[in-house]
Formats: structure tokens, sequence, C-alpha cells
């Protein structure tokens, strides 16, 4: 790796860590202080609104402007967010509204850091070695997933939620420094500047070239939609048919693992056809929504969790490299926040109709309906001929010696 790379790749660890600590810095924070769940509720929503209502305006200023210096701008927001709610804990305070500001100002940091790393990885990494990049970014996170709920809970046990913030405010401004300074290894191609609602039209306008695209992301909505029920129900089930609590977090954890591996694996499988593992993989989360739907023993549903964990790792880096090598990079920014506003709309709203619909319904019939359209949604992907092309300059290279993630 040159040094441009390594910058890269320690500076999105440093923020996937940074974003690890703040749900439960928050959720903690806010139930030891005042014990309700819609004030939690309130500050969790404020993050995420506007991270769906900023994402395509984002996506036009990810086109517009050098990705690092949005990429900085966008970690120094949340960094102030963070040094804001820092101090307010410090204080002893615990203003709902205040918290709720503060949280909306780090969803839009979000909403703009978001497409800014995709293109940030296209302008920093040559197109041979995106793939390798993209499998060491999503181990890094996935990592980072594991260990900041604990990293926070300990940071809050031991002297105090501030200083969990603290830590995430100083996080990030160390993303920010680190990703900043970042040079391409060439400039990236980007169109004269028009009008912003041209560009935005623009940006539509160049996604529904790629039928490929659309279909995927689509595929990949309704996955995250299952998701939401899953995870809502899912603990639900191994807590009373699974023998507790305990059952679930196993279940969980084997799971991390099975994304982790699934993500390492990526660049080592003989994947000629990037879009048909992609498929696959999605598809595979039909495997445990199935097997908790029927109740069937612990191990089965551990089984069937990881391996469907292991497809959504290997889905993650192949999807991320397919986009940055197929969508032209003066559209990528544009083109690529429409798929992340799938993905985060998609799962909150999974998790808030799961429970009223399995209230009327009972737990069986919403995860056997989500286990098949997840499954039909993503391998009728298979249908949409560019899917099944394999790419000049294939995105995983069977005959390549296996490279180190």
């Amino acid at each position: 790796m040159n040094s441009s790379t390594s910058r890269l790749l320690a500076g999105r660890t440093i923020a996937a860590l940074a974003t690890a600590l703040i749900p439960t810095t928050l959720t903690l924070a806010v139930i030891q202080a005042t014990d309700s769940a819609a004030d939690l509720g309130l500050i969790l929503s404020c993050e995420l609104l506007p991270l769906l209502v900023l994402l395509p305006v984002a996506g036009v200023v990810a086109d517009r402007f050098p990705p690092q210096r949005v990429v900085l701008a966008a970690d120094l927001v949340r960094c102030a967010a963070q040094l804001g709610i820092a101090a307010e804990l410090l204080a002893g305070l615990v203003r709902i509204p205040d918290l709720a500001a503060l949280s909306a100002i780090t969803g839009a940091g979000v909403a703009f850091g978001t497409p800014a790393v995709r293109t940030l990885v296209t302008a920093v990494v040559p197109g041979p070695g995106r793939l390798r990049i993209n499998t060491r970014l999503g181990v890094a996170a996935g990592l980072a997933q594991m260990a900041g709920p604990a990293m926070a809970g300990s940071l809050i046990l031991a002297v105090g939620a501030g200083w969990s913030s603290l830590l995430t405010g100083a996080l990030f401004a160390v993303s920010a420094l680190t990703l900043g300074g970042l040079r391409p290894h060439r400039a990236p191609r980007r169109n004269r500047r028009g009008a912003f609602l041209g560009e935005l039209r623009g940006g539509w306008t160049e996604t529904r070239r790629h039928p490929w695209f659309l279909a995927n992301v689509l595929g990949h909505g309704v996955w995250h939609l299952a998701a939401g029920f899953l995870l809502t129900l899912g603990p639900l089930i191994a807590v009373r048919h699974m023998g507790g609590a305990t059952s679930w977090v196993i279940i969980a954890q084997l799971g991390t693992v099975g994304m982790l591996a699934g993500i390492y694996a990526a660049p080592r499988l003989p994947v000629r056809r990037p879009l048909v593992a992609v498929a696959f993989g999605a598809a595979a989360y039909a495997l445990p929504m199935a097997a908790f739907a029927v109740r069937m023993p612990m191990a089965v549903v551990t089984v069937a969790y990881c391996a469907a964990m292991f497809g959504l790792g290997v889905l993650s880096p192949l999807w991320e490299t397919t986009m940055q090598e197929r969508i032209p990079e003066e559209a990528l920014g544009r083109v690529g926040s429409f798929d992340a506003l799938i993905s985060f709309a998609a799962r909150p709203l999974g998790l808030a109709v799961a429970a009223p619909v399995a209230a009327l319904t009972g737990t069986m019939a919403p995860l056997l309906i989500g286990a098949a359209l997840v499954a039909a949604a993503n391998l009728a992907v298979l249908l949409v001929p560019d899917v099944r092309r394999s790419p000049a300059g294939d995105t995983a290279r069977p005959e390549a010696s296996p490279q180190k993630a």
C-alpha cells in the first residue's frame, strides 16, 4: 500500500469507530437521565431525518467538489456536534432539545460524507486496487461495529457518557485531518457546474441508464426492510423459544464473525460475474428469516444466520467495487446517494413496523413473507442482462494470487 491508501484506510477506520460509539453513548445517556423511550426515539429520529433529506443534495456536492474536502468538512461537522454533546453531558445536563439538535447536525454530516467517501476511494485508489481496499475498509468497519458499543459502554460505566462523546469528537477530528490531506492519484473528471436542480436531474438520468444498478438497489432495499423485521422479531423469538437473551447474543456475534469472513473472502473467491455473487449474497438473507419463522433449533438458526451474514460480507466489497468501475466517476456521488437513501430508509421502516405487524399476525407470517420477498427480489436481478455480463477487467480475478486483506 502507498501512503495515500494507508491514510485512507486509517482515516476511514477511525471514522467508523467514532460512528459506532454514538448510538450506545446516546442510548445509555438518555436512559440514565430520563428513562424515556420517547426521548430516545426523538433523538435517534433527529439524526435519521436530515440524513434522508440531504442525501440527494450531498450526491451533487460530492460530484461538484474534491471528495477529500467534502469528507474533511463532514467529519469536522460531526466532530463539532459530538463535542457539543460532550460539553452538555460533562456539565451534568441532559436537555433533550439540545441533544436532538446536535444529533440532527450529526446526521447532516453523515449525509454529506457518505457519497463523498465512495468518490474518494475512486480518486485515491487506481482501478486494480479497489477491490482490495474496499475489502479492507469493510473489515475495518465490521470490527469497529463490534468494538464501538463495548468501548462506549465501558467508558460510560467507568467515567460517564460525556467522556465517550468527547472521545467520539476527538476521533472525528483525527479522521478529518487524516482524510482531508489526501491527494488523489489523478484529478477526477468533473462536469462543468450547472444549476443545482439540473445536476440533481442529471444524476437521476444517469441512474436510469444502469438497469443493473436500479434492480440491485431495489433488491437491497427489500432485504434492508426485511432486516428490520428480523432484528426486531429475531431477539423476541430467541428469548422465548431458544433459551433466553444469551442465545440471541451468541447468534448475533457469530453472525458478525460470518460477515467479516465474507468480506475477507470476497477478493479470494473465483468470482467472474460480481453482480451474480451480489444477488446470491443478498438472497441468502432469506435463510435465517425462514429458520426463525418456523422456530428451527438454535444450531440451525445460527448456521443460517452465519451463512446470510457471510453472503452480505461478500456482497459489500464486490458491490462497492462494481459501482466504482461501472458508474462514470463524475456522476458517482449522485448515483451512489440513491443507493444510500434506499438503504438508510428501508431498515428503520422495518424496525418501526415489525412489532405492530407481528402483534396482528404473529411472527411466522411476516418473517416467511419477508424471506420470500428477499429471495425473489434479489434473484430476479439475474434476469437483467448486464448483471450476468462479465465486465472487461473483472472485479475479481481467480487467476491472481491471493491478496492479503
